[in-house]
């Protein structure tokens, strides 16, 4: 510090986090005896700099009256209670409705600190709190204004923000008081009004439909007013789609008071009636609940709304079942997807601007579920982001029957999102205008920063898990406290009325208003005999399957698009290698030419662009491929800059991106599925490392890919790439668990196959990119290669690709030329088909014929039913294959081949035995194994 009597003094540093404990205590052993230090610190120090703040002055209007070392102590003492506050204030504040009192807390206190009130008297306010108001006039003040700040109804958590940036940003919007607006009448009587509605719904369906579920959202009514006021804020800031993942917890209100769903259909629901008429005949509300269906607090919605400046907005709220938390990525995925203008050829350029996702998480689930790190994880990614993800947990303190002490190990539900950075807001669910506070530093964070923001809203729950439980049972303490504690409604109700802002006449005006628009609404509901109950029936465009389409693609095309696609800039340095592996691909469409899996890929997306469709595609080493196989993005060797030949083909007319994923399955995949639900012309594509890692997305798959058009209508055309087959890499490398896949197969829901030539894969994804907006689409589930990428029998030739066509089944060339011979037919898919077909001899297997069952499902009955036919003298049909025998196709295909023979035939099995690991861990008995079945196949 400058001497005394100087007019100005400047308070300077440049030492922030963890160090600038450290250089307090260098700053104290300098006031203590100046040549005890470093002297660089000492030159520093003798300048006048003070640890811990920066450019502030000390001016003659606010004069510094200490001038001992002893002196200079009490400033940093104060100095060090004031950051104190600010990081743990929190600790005190009231943000528990349910605690009469906030927790004290000492060390908030002078006291603690080795001071006085008069002490902060004598210290400038400015060396305390640089932002504070104007009207607050010393220390002592200062640290008043401080108090109030960060202890009150709102609390904030901003120390695991590194960017200096972003920290002095939030502290000087919490500290100047602009994050705590003056709110109107007017507006204090709006928030009074949508508590009322809020309230008023669930009390109106709780008597109306006695016993039934809704996962009510009372003791955090004031979650509906939070997102009100994040919409608004985000919509004023130029977002003109918003989309929002929650679970069951509180749905329906967020349905009938955020996206306006119509009470009448949700009382439809809770009737068991129809309400498809109660749509309004503008589509404003866009409701499909499949065939099969969901229960109502799972259901979401999609509807276009108007803005205060009469543009359109896109609201949305995503179907979820009760897998809490896997939403989450889906919404990202449908967030990026509306930030991303495809139309252009590259890269899409994203506007993140554009679209706002909006995450609400159970305070049991955050902590709990590891989908919610994945998917955190994905914040800052360039393929995944999406400009910053407004967090809010709907925090009711419990999760079913388990309190916080046994669910979380952290203190908030809150504390994984400082993992990752990102500004955390406690705010008391009672308190609807700081629950306002908290919207609009959200928002202007995310707006500013591009960056999540997490609002931990915490209430209580004022039911059991749901509307049918007893609390009482298993917490009874909590729910002695919730039994006896006032709604949100209440709470305000008295505040507004104690301020005169509000009179009882108008408070029973508005109860009247909302009780009069429920109970008509409810008077339009069919009664519950008002249709015959039956089993649903799978629409017809489902049950009739894919057409067949034209996807072949004339030879002078694809061989002008394969020169395109060797050509780059003549500065860009290609990894020698590399670029005579590459180079060798332009023979590949000439006399003789073959083309293998990978060129037969890239050729198949680069056609797709040119019709005009995009194409997406991500996973872990995507970009080369985990076999380096791909190689669809190329670096430089001296300068490690990318090209991706894909992105400057001249005849694109839509945007290609690739990206290398994170590691993480389930929010990846949740992200790609999100992506295509929401942009339903991109073909999206996600591919696993290996086939098995599918393992760890089991829901994604389960009850979103599979099940999620039959429950809500919700169409995907995903692509998932899953290597696959048996080749002595152990047990985690070999099984993309095909089984599973076909398990799940029912309704046509989507397409299972293991391929077994790249003229059949080109095909297979032009033939998915052709029906991505037509009412048959569906998933696309691929076994694809690994050793097979570069076998010669798999490679197809060129005509294959100018002339042919996607085939189900494709029998052995060179065997069954004389059908009379044939006296067995061995069905097999992928993998094990190419082994078959390395060891089988034209010339001495005449009396067999193979058979490839490229698509597994839907099951090709009536081809395959024609294929046997041709064989008069047939004796066996035998199904191959390398996987044991409770996995891999045999259990799905076993009674359909049978129903295919119609005779006395019955399908026999040759394989591995039945196992509990899908493979041997030993190469060299995979080896005898896989010989084995080889050779039992082959022999009579």
């Amino acid at each position: 510090m400058k001497k005394p009597g100087a007019s100005q003094a400047s308070v300077l540093s440049g030492f922030h986090g963890p160090n600038l404990g450290y250089v307090i205590e260098l700053y104290e052993k300098y006031l203590e005896d100046p040549n005890s230090i470093d002297s660089e610190m000492k030159d520093y120090f003798d300048q006048g700099n003070i640890p811990g703040y920066e450019e502030k002055t000390i001016t003659p209007e606010a004069p510094n009256t200490f001038n001992q070392p002893n002196d200079t102590k009490k400033i940093i003492s104060a100095i060090r209670m004031a950051d104190y506050i600010r990081d743990f204030g929190h600790l005190s504040a009231d943000i528990n409705p349910l605690l009469a009192e906030p927790q004290k807390n000492p060390l908030i206190e002078p006291e603690e600190w080795g001071l006085t009130r008069e002490d902060l008297e004598k210290i400038p306010a400015n060396l305390i709190c640089p932002s504070a108001p104007q009207s607050v006039q010393n220390g002592a003040e200062a640290m008043d204004h401080l108090k109030k700040v960060y202890t009150s109804t709102i609390a904030f958590e901003f120390d695991q923000v590194h960017d200096l940036e972003e920290v002095n940003w939030l502290k000087e919007k919490v500290e100047n008081g602009s994050v705590f607006p003056s709110l109107n009448t007017k507006k204090r009587l709006s928030l009074y009004k949508r508590l009322s509605e809020v309230e008023e719904f669930e009390k109106f369906l709780h008597r109306t439909f006695v016993g039934q579920k809704r996962f009510s959202i009372e003791g955090l009514d004031t979650m509906v007013p939070l997102l009100d006021e994040v919409i608004t804020e985000a919509v004023k800031d130029g977002v003109t789609t918003v989309n929002i993942g929650m679970a069951h917890r509180g749905r329906l209100n967020v349905l009938a008071h955020v996206l306006g769903k119509p009470y009448e259909m949700i009382f439809a629901e809770f009737q068991h009636a129809p309400n498809k008429e109660l749509v309004p005949s503008e589509g404003s509300v866009g409701i499909n609940y499949g065939w099969t269906g969901d229960v109502k607090y799972h259901l979401g919605l999609d509807r276009q709304i108007k803005s205060e400046s009469t543009a359109k907005v896109r609201l949305t709220l995503a179907n979820n079942p009760s897998h809490l938390e896997f939403a989450g990525a889906i919404v990202e995925g449908f967030t990026r997807a509306a930030q991303d203008d495809r139309e252009q050829p590259g890269s899409p350029r994203q506007n993140p601007s554009s679209a706002l996702a909006i995450l609400i998480h159970g305070d049991a689930a955050f902590p709990g579920q590891g989908i919610v790190a994945e998917t955190l994880n994905l914040s800052r990614l360039k393929g995944y982001n999406t400009g910053g993800t407004v967090h809010v947990i709907a925090n009711n303190t419990i999760g079913f029957t388990t309190e916080s002490i046994d669910s979380r190990s952290t203190r908030y539900a809150s504390d994984l999102a400082k993992g990752y950075e990102i500004p955390i807001i406690h705010v008391n669910a009672d308190d609807p205008e700081a629950c306002v506070m908290a919207a609009i530093l959200a928002t202007d964070y995310r707006s500013k920063f591009g960056k999540d923001f997490l609002i931990d809203l915490i209430g209580y729950r004022r039911f059991g898990h749901n509307e049918m439980d007893e609390p009482m049972t298993t917490n009874p303490l909590m729910y002695k406290l919730v039994h006896q504690h006032p709604t949100a409604k209440t709470v305000y109700s008295k505040k507004l009325t104690e301020e005169g802002v509000l009179e009882e006449a108008v408070s029973r005006e508005i109860e009247t208003e909302v009780l009069d628009k429920l109970t008509k609404a409810f008077e339009k509901v069919p009664r519950e005999n008002a249709h015959d109950l039956s089993e649903v029936e799978v629409p017809h465009t489902i049950e009739k399957g894919l057409p067949r389409i034209q996807t072949a693609v004339p030879l002078e095309k694809l061989s002008q698009i394969n020169e395109d696609l060797l050509e780059w800039p003549a500065d860009f340095k290609v990894f020698g290698k590399l670029e005579r592996i590459l180079k060798r691909r332009l023979d590949a469409f000439g006399e003789g030419g073959k083309i293998d899996w990978a060129l037969a890929e890239t050729m198949a997306f680069a056609s797709i662009v040119s019709d005009g469709t995009p194409v997406r595609l991500s996973g872990q080493d995507s970009e080369r491929g985990t076999f380096a196989h791909r190689n669809i993005v190329l670096h430089d060797r001296e300068t490690g800059e990318q090209f991706s030949p894909l992105h400057a083909l001249p005849s694109a007319k839509a945007s290609f991106t690739v990206h290398n994923s994170p590691l993480s399955e389930a929010a990846v995949l949740g992200f790609e599925y999100g992506y295509n639900v929401f942009a339903p012309e991109t073909l999206v594509l996600w591919e696993a490392q290996y086939g098995d890692f599918a393992n760890a997305a089991q829901v994604i798959f389960d009850q979103f890919i599979a099940a999620g058009r039959a429950k809500w209508g919700q169409k995907s055309g995903l692509i998932m790439l899953l290597p696959h087959g048996f080749e002595g890499q152990g047990p985690e490398h070999s099984s993309a668990r095909f089984e599973r896949f076909l398990t799940l197969a029912a309704e046509n829901n989507w397409t299972v196959a293991n391929l077994t030539s790249a003229a059949q894969y080109f095909h297979i994804l032009r033939r998915q990119a052709a029906i991505l907006q037509e009412e048959p689409v569906r998933p696309l589930v691929l076994m694809t290669p690994k050793s097979l990428l570069r076998n010669p029998l798999v490679a197809s030739a060129p005509e294959e690709f100018s002339e042919g066509e996607f085939k189900p089944i494709v029998s052995q060339p060179g065997l069954g030329s004389e059908p009379d011979k044939v006296e067995r037919v061995v069905l097999c898919t992928g993998k094990i088909a190419v082994d078959l077909a390395e060891k089988v001899n034209p010339e001495t297997h005449s009396w067999l014929q193979i058979l490839r069952m490229e698509e597994i499902y839907p099951f090709p009955m009536k081809l395959l039913k024609e294929k046997i036919r041709q064989y008069p003298n047939l004796k066996e049909v035998i199904w191959v294959q390398e996987e044991p025998k409770n996995m891999g196709a045999w259990t799905f295909v076993e009674p359909r081949i049978d129903y295919a023979l119609e005779d006395e035939l019955k399908v026999s099995y040759i394989g591995r035995r039945r196992r509990s690991s899908p493979a041997e861990g030993e190469p060299d008995i995979h080896k005898i194994e896989q010989a084995r079945i080889i050779n039992e196949a082959l022999t009579k």
